[in-house]
């Protein structure tokens, strides 16, 4: 069984048809204010019409850490907020880029490489909220014949090289005394990579839920041989707005933050409902998406304020950053040094939030 939505996770070659290469979520409507929420958190169907006198659009490929996105859509969250919200899902990670330095967009929600990369670029933009981090979502997979990372060396593995998996098992290799120089890549999306690994193309793969798990299984003489829980800072998915946009439009970036973690405190009080909601729109059951759900953690107000705000704190995102930006440069994946991270930080709307 094959997930469209997840499949293509920061790298969604030929997901979607059209001349576009772009789907459309819209978050608008009839919704009740949340005065007249009921106690589920939910808007009630009899209030009065909301009047939307803001507007956001966001681009992203899909991924199960868009679950309070969501949400607070099918809720009437961003609603609630007066916030008329569209999501634009592209099928490549390098077009939701380029339609956010051309302009096009008001924000969009990669993962940390792509951030610094987008820094090197001098784009000026802000992170507003941090939408996960992987903890086990993402791993490489091997036969049993290779025994350790180090046994890689002069492999053919098979990984997205224009995605975050590649930027991962880099890393994974730079731990063991390896390099890109020492391998073959066989570049493919993620899902094939581990179909690549289940036929037996390829005895080493790099990939992510639901895919990674499901080739383990599969392969009598394969397993994860390492994930993400392991590298747990590599790989941060995060909501970026334009700083113009921010400095012309506050209140809308106030509301997207209130109704997205409202969508999360959602899904922690009524996980029945939320996961029903979520993998209806992922096309998955609602038990696969928890168990996906597993590999990935999604920061609470508390945690978005400790990685955002707070240099005492172990989870502060600067030295995660930094370390990043130094290896892709180093790997001359970036052509320019990129520091000062924390002039990228803006948790402004998520203290806001905390207020309340």
């Amino acid at each position: 069984m094959t997930h469209p939505f997840k499949m293509r996770r920061r790298h969604a070659l030929q997901m979607l048809a059209g001349a576009t290469g772009t789907a459309l979520l819209h978050a608008c409507g009839s919704t009740a204010s949340s005065d007249d929420s009921s106690s589920d958190g939910s808007s009630s169907d009899a209030a009065a019409e909301k009047e939307l006198t803001m507007s956001l659009t966001m681009g992203t490929v899909p991924w199960i850490g868009q679950v309070p996105i969501y949400i607070a859509m099918e809720k009437g969250f961003y609603a609630d907020e007066g916030l008329d919200f569209d999501i634009n899902i592209f099928s490549s990670n390098g077009e939701y880029l380029s339609a956010f330095l051309s302009g096009q967009l008001d924000a969009i929600s990669p993962v940390s490489s792509e951030a610094v990369l987008l820094r090197s670029q001098g784009k000026d933009y802000k992170i507003v909220l941090v939408q996960d981090n992987s903890v086990g979502g993402d791993g490489i997979l091997a036969k049993d014949s290779i025994g350790s990372i180090e046994d890689f060396k002069d492999q053919k593995i098979a990984v997205d090289t224009a995605g975050v998996s590649y930027f991962f098992l880099l890393q994974v290799l730079k731990e063991a005394g390896l390099s890109k120089d020492d391998f073959v890549a066989v570049n493919t999306d993620s899902a094939a990579a581990a179909a690549a690994f289940q036929s037996g193309n390829v005895d080493i793969a790099v990939s992510y839920a639901p895919f990674l798990q499901q080739a383990a299984d599969a392969v009598e003489d394969g397993r994860i041989i390492y994930d993400s829980s392991s590298m747990p800072t590599a790989i941060i998915d995060l909501y970026l707005f334009d700083t113009a946009f921010i400095e012309e439009n506050p209140e809308t970036v106030q509301a997207f933050v209130n109704a997205t973690l409202r969508g999360l405190e959602f899904l922690e009080t009524n996980a029945e409902e939320a996961l029903a909601i979520s993998a209806e729109e992922l096309e998955v059951t609602p038990e696969e998406l928890a168990g996906d759900l597993k590999g990935v953690k999604l920061p609470d107000v508390a945690t978005n304020l400790k990685m955002l705000a707070d240099p005492t704190d172990d989870l502060y995102l600067e030295q995660p950053m930094e370390d990043l930006a130094t290896f892709l440069y180093a790997e001359g994946q970036i052509e320019s040094e990129v520091s000062d991270f924390p002039d990228l930080f803006d948790p402004q709307f998520v203290q806001a939030y905390e207020s309340q």
